[in-house]
């Protein structure tokens, strides 16, 4: 049998994980801001003057590319927070529908 859902350990869970998960969502948002403005000083360090080759300068350059493996970091820990809190969430309608059930289940016995 199930362990028993306890829905206050679920919503403790997404009181005490909410200030991490804002804080992965706002230095995934910075990060992909920041990537823009990256582009744009890379691009201007760049000596040629077509504005492709500027731009294949910043794309192809190892801190443009550094700056993608941190965005990349970002977003993993900001899904595995969300996904987290989605399971909590989950548990909580869970638990709700099977206390239903139970109250539906004792009326029959009555």
């Amino acid at each position: 049998m199930a362990e028993p859902i306890d829905p206050n350990k679920a919503v403790d869970f997404l009181l005490s994980n909410a200030g991490k998960f804002a804080k992965a969502k706002s230095e995934r948002v910075h990060l992909e801001e920041y990537r823009k403005s990256k582009k744009a000083l890379l691009m201007a360090e760049c000596p040629e003057k077509a504005a492709n080759a500027r731009e294949q300068y910043a794309y192809s350059h190892p801190e443009y590319i550094a700056l993608l493996d941190g965005y990349k970091a970002a977003v993993e820990v900001e899904e595995q927070l969300r996904w987290a809190q989605i399971a909590a969430q989950l548990r909580v309608e869970i638990w709700r529908s099977q206390e239903a059930s139970n109250r539906a289940q004792d009326r029959v016995m009555r």
